[in-house]
């Protein structure tokens, strides 16, 4: 499928994903706009030419001229956002998004959504623990995994298309899989992640750590300078199957504590082992 024949392309949400995605793709040759809250996003993304407009309100004309939609807004303002600004959609334009839970959203956006458009979610596998248009960089996705979430209500057609704004970013892995068995497998390496990171800067109120501490802890704790806002949202919004990944990392950890407990140097080596080899498929 030639990509190319979409030309103008709106980003809606211009944080540190959405401006990133309007730098790869400007420096691609697309006509890029964006809509965002505020307009010192805008702002800074028209002064270091990352778009080529943009609107810190919807602008009727924009949306109705746009080919394709990226969203990079918080799941309950994406789905607010489609259910009040949807009728200003042209025919058959392609919307996608980068929303970290999909199970919570895609059912929901596509129930209500026009038959004359489609929606086919899908999730970057990239970030930093930063914000902002002002931090974005084009070249974030690079060797990134991308994930593409279709349901039934999607054709062959979109999920293509999907596919190849994926390689377009520079991704390197393309994954298909459902909402469900997306939010299952992003609550064990994303979720609880973050949660491992917060509770390691929260068990322990020593200021002077940082002036002890090692790479290990450092790597172990960036991500936990983390966006509140948005984390907190996407937390619940994958409520129940990061739970399960909590739980079991949990039964692990209490499994690790134990054979500490019991000086059992050869079961702990074993697991050492086990995680050593494990670690050794992303090498």
């Amino acid at each position: 499928m030639e990509w190319i024949s979409k030309s103008n392309i709106l980003i809606v949400g211009l944080g540190l994903i959405g401006g990133s995605y309007a730098r790869a793709l400007k420096h691609l040759g697309y006509h890029i706009f964006a809509i965002d809250a505020k307009q010192s996003s805008i702002d800074y993304a028209l002064q270091n030419d990352i778009i080529d407009g943009g609107f810190s309100y919807v602008d009727e004309d924009c949306v109705s001229s746009a080919d394709a939609v990226i969203f990079s807004l918080y799941p309950g303002v994406f789905k607010t956002w489609i259910r009040e600004n949807q009728r200003l959609f042209r025919p058959g334009a392609m919307l996608t998004d980068v929303t970290g839970v999909k199970s919570s959203v895609v059912y929901d956006i596509q129930a209500m959504l026009r038959p004359d458009v489609e929606y086919i979610p899908a999730h970057p596998m990239a970030g930093r623990e930063v914000y902002g248009v002002e931090n974005s960089d084009g070249q974030i996705f690079k060797n990134a995994n991308y994930i593409v979430t279709p349901t039934d209500k999607n054709t062959p057609e979109a999920v293509e298309w999907c596919k190849c704004l994926g390689r377009l970013l520079g991704c390197r892995r393309i994954s298909v899989l459902t909402p469900e068995e997306h939010d299952e497998m992003i609550g064990f390496v994303s979720q609880l992640t973050h949660c491992i990171a917060i509770a390691l800067m929260t068990c322990n109120d020593n200021r002077h750590l940082v002036d002890y501490t090692g790479d290990s802890f450092r790597d172990l704790t960036r991500i936990s300078r983390i966006n509140d806002e948005m984390w907190s949202e996407l937390f619940l919004c994958n409520k129940d199957a990061l739970l399960r990944q909590m739980d079991l990392f949990a039964d692990e950890f209490a499994v690790l504590r134990a054979l500490l407990e019991a000086d059992d140097r050869e079961g702990l080596r074993e697991k050492m082992r086990l995680s050593t080899e494990r670690r050794a498929y992303f090498d």
